[in-house]
């Protein structure tokens, strides 16, 4: 997939924890890890809004595209 999550740098760089994230989002913390390992195939925006706004990020801080000719 060309969609990379970058959820694991941001985390880092505001030096939380994922269940801590979790909490705060309200999302279970599989749900959470799944997204951060690339597991999901799709995310609701009022998720990816609750993520950012808890995070204090924009979305392209977290997802990255990066280009694939397989994607053609």
């Amino acid at each position: 997939m060309a969609i990379i999550i970058r959820l694991d740098r941001v985390l880092a760089d505001k030096k939380m924890q994922l269940n801590e994230l979790a909490n705060k989002v309200g999302i279970t913390t599989v749900n959470l890890s799944n997204l951060k390992t690339g597991k999901v195939k799709a995310i609701r925006f009022s998720t990816l809004n609750r993520i950012c706004n808890v995070l204090e990020c924009q979305p392209g801080d977290i997802l990255e595209y990066i280009y694939s000719e397989e994607d053609e």
